[in-house]
C-alpha cells in the first residue's frame, strides 16, 4: 500500500483506504493525538462523537499556524497580516459553500452553533413573518435547539406548534403529513436524531411542505459529518450545521439559506461589521452575510473548520458512511448476541434507516451510573435526556446512556464496548 503525505495542517497524511471500500482506521486513529491517551491504565474508547467529534493534527496545526503567523482582524485592516486573515476566513465560508452543496459562499453564515443558527432564523425571519393564526410544524425527535426557540416565539407571539409523531419502529409517522401541514409556514425538522440515529426523509417532508406553501429548515447536526450534503436537493430553505461534531473546533457552526431569503431577513444582532452606515437617527445594514456576523467573527475557528473540511474531504463522505453502516451493523449485531434481552438499543433496526448513534438501556442501571462505570474501563459514552426530553418522554426512559461512532472508530472498540458492559452487569447484579 503507498501512502501520501499532505502539507502540515492542509489534510489528513494518510491513505484513506486500506482495502477497496474500508477505511483505515488504525492510520486515522493516528491522526487523532488525543486517542493515544490512557485512562485508568486502559486505552480511550471515545464514543460520544454526537455530542463533540475529536479533532486531527491537520486541525489542530492549522489554527495554531494562524495564531503563530496571521492573527488579525478581519475585513476592515489593510496590512499584510490583516489581508491574509480575512483571505483565510473567507476561503473557509467557501469550502462550506462547496461542501454542502450551496450555491454561492455568500449563502453561509458563521455562527457559534446549530443552536445560534435556528435562533436566527427565529428570530429574524420568524418575528417577521409569523403571528396569530400560524403554525410551525415540529417532530417530537427534535433536539431542545429546534424546539425552544419555536417555543419562545409561540409564546410571545401567539403561533401554533403541531409535531409529527415518532412511529412504534423509531421512524417518522408521515401517514397525518397533509393535515399537518394545512396553514403550516415552517417546518422544522432534524435530518438525523441525536438520540434515535433515525434518518429522516427530509426530501419528502420537504416536497410535500413546499406544496403546501411553507418553507423548511433543516437541523443537520448529525447528518453533515456523516453523510454528503446538498442543501438545495435535500430541499432545505435553511438548514444549520455544527463544526465540532465534524473534526472541527468548538465555537463555529453554520447557517445557510438561500440568498432572497437572506437578504430580506432583517439582521439578528447590532454593532460593528453587519452595518454599511451608522448615523444617530439609523443604520443601513452590510451585505449578506455579513450582514449576521456582528462584531469580532471567530476566526480562528473558521480556518480550523475549513482544514476539517479538508480533511473530511480528502477521505470522502461516502467512504465514512460505508465505514459507518458497517461498524453499526456489527455493534447491533455483537452487542445483541452478548447482552441478549439485558440490553435494549433504541432506534430503527434497518441500518440502512440511521446514523452510528446507539441509545442503550442496560438492565436496570440508571444511564448516568452506567456511563461511569464504562468509564472505568476507557469507553467514553454519553449519559441523560441529549437535549431531548420530549423524546425520552415519548420513549418512556428518564435517559438513556449513548454510544456514537465516527471515523475513527472500529470493531475493536465496539468489543471494548460489549466488554465494559458485562463488567458494569457484573459489578451492579
Amino acid at each position: 500500500m503507498t501512502s501520501t503525505t499532505a502539507a502540515a495542517g492542509t489534510g489528513p497524511a494518510l491513505q484513506p483506504r486500506a482495502r477497496e471500500g474500508q477505511l483505515d482506521v488504525a492510520r486515522i486513529k493516528a491522526d487523532f493525538p488525543v486517542l493515544g491517551r490512557q485512562v485508568y491504565g486502559r486505552r480511550l474508547v471515545f464514543l460520544d462523537s454526537a455530542a463533540s467529534s475529536q479533532r486531527p493534527r491537520a486541525v489542530l496545526e492549522a489554527m495554531d499556524q494562524y495564531y503563530e503567523t496571521t492573527h488579525a482582524n478581519v475585513h476592515r485592516g489593510v496590512y499584510a497580516i490583516a489581508e491574509e486573515a480575512t483571505r483565510r476566513y473567507e476561503e473557509a465560508r467557501a469550502k462550506v459553500a462547496r461542501f454542502i452543496g450551496a450555491g454561492s459562499a455568500s449563502e453561509v453564515v458563521f455562527t457559534k452553533n446549530v443552536t445560534e443558527a435556528i435562533n436566527l432564523v427565529a428570530q429574524t425571519w420568524g418575528r417577521r413573518h409569523l403571528g396569530p393564526g400560524d403554525a410551525v410544524l415540529l417532530t417530537e425527535m427534535e433536539h431542545h435547539a429546534n424546539l425552544v426557540p419555536w417555543l419562545m416565539l409561540a409564546e410571545e407571539r401567539g403561533l401554533e406548534l403541531r409535531y409529527l409523531p415518532v412511529g412504534e419502529d423509531y421512524l417518522l409517522d408521515l401517514s397525518d403529513l397533509e393535515r399537518l401541514l394545512d396553514g403550516v409556514k415552517l417546518v422544522g425538522i432534524t435530518l438525523v436524531s441525536n438520540v434515535l440515529g433515525t434518518i429522516n426523509p427530509v426530501a419528502q417532508v420537504a416536497e410535500a411542505a413546499h406544496g403546501a406553501g411553507a418553507l423548511v429548515l433543516g437541523d443537520g447536526a448529525q447528518y453533515t459529518p456523516h453523510i454528503t450534503t446538498r442543501v438545495r436537493e435535500l430541499g432545505c430553505d435553511f438548514f444549520g450545521f455544527t463544526g465540532h461534531k465534524m473534526l472541527g473546533p468548538t465555537g463555529i457552526g453554520c447557517l445557510w439559506a438561500r440568498r432572497e431569503l437572506l437578504e430580506e431577513m432583517p439582521p439578528f444582532l447590532g454593532g460593528g461589521e453587519m452595518i454599511s452606515d451608522v448615523r444617530l437617527d439609523g443604520f443601513s445594514t452590510n451585505e449578506v452575510p455579513w450582514k449576521f456576523e456582528a462584531g469580532t467573527p471567530p476566526i480562528a475557528e473558521a480556518v480550523g473548520l475549513g482544514a476539517a473540511i479538508d480533511y473530511l474531504s480528502a477521505i470522502g463522505l461516502d467512504a465514512v458512511r460505508a465505514h459507518e453502516v458497517a461498524l453499526t451493523s456489527y455493534a447491533l449485531r455483537s452487542l445483541a448476541d452478548r447482552h441478549g434481552d439485558d440490553l435494549r438499543i433504541f432506534g430503527p433496526a434497518d441500518v440502512a434507516l440511521r446514523g452510528g448513534v446507539l441509545s442503550l438501556a442496560y438492565k436496570d442501571v440508571h444511564a448516568h451510573d452506567l456511563s461511569q462505570v464504562l468509564d472505568q474501563s476507557g469507553v467514553c459514552v454519553r449519559a441523560g435526556h441529549h437535549c431531548a426530553k420530549p423524546l425520552m418522554r415519548r420513549l418512556g426512559v428518564p435517559a438513556t446512556a449513548r454510544a456514537s461512532f465516527y471515523l475513527y472508530n472500529d470493531e475493536a472498540d465496539v468489543d471494548a464496548l460489549g466488554e465494559a458492559l458485562a463488567e458494569a452487569g457484573k459489578l451492579f447484579f
